[in-house]
């Protein structure tokens, strides 16, 4: 594997983990910037799709909206199998994520599990690697009660 794909590999795992680590932080004026402007986001649950954004406008407001309940957000991401294509300026990608939220339903503090996968498409724009299409699947989900 020549040491340019390497290289590629690494910056997008670190874009990765990034857009993940400033969604913990409720960070998304800086998670958006690392869509390229015109992206899409879908998520899907059990075969229906939850939520379909198109630019970090509307990426912004809905992940805003979406997290605002919890006071724990924790993205742990798994396996990654990442592709650099040919023309060096895309890739795809697949990771496993699983989601940790905390917050409070019904009077009690629950943490709701999420076992996820993206199915990622990146662009090389700017000097920087991007992602141009995110299509998430909720695989799975789990609730408990936290003390």
């Amino acid at each position: 594997m020549p040491i340019k794909d390497l290289a590629d590999k690494i910056l997008l795992k670190e874009l990765i983990d990034n857009i993940s680590i400033y969604g913990d932080k409720k960070d998304f004026d800086k998670q958006v910037q690392l869509f390229s402007s015109d992206a899409i986001s879908e998520t899907f649950m059990n075969g229906k799709s939850l939520l379909k954004l198109k630019g970090r406008i509307e990426m912004k407001a809905a992940f805003a909206e979406f997290l605002k309940d919890y006071d724990v957000v924790y993205h742990f991401n798994g396996q990654q199998k990442l592709t650099i294509n040919q023309d060096k300026a895309t890739a795809t990608g697949v990771i496993y994520c699983l989601i940790t939220l905390i917050g409070i339903e019904n009077h009690k503090k629950i943490k709701t599990s999420i076992g996820a996968t993206y199915q990622d498409e990146y662009v090389f724009e700017n000097g920087q690697w991007l992602i141009a299409k995110r299509i998430g699947n909720f695989e799975w989900q789990d609730k408990i009660e936290v003390v």
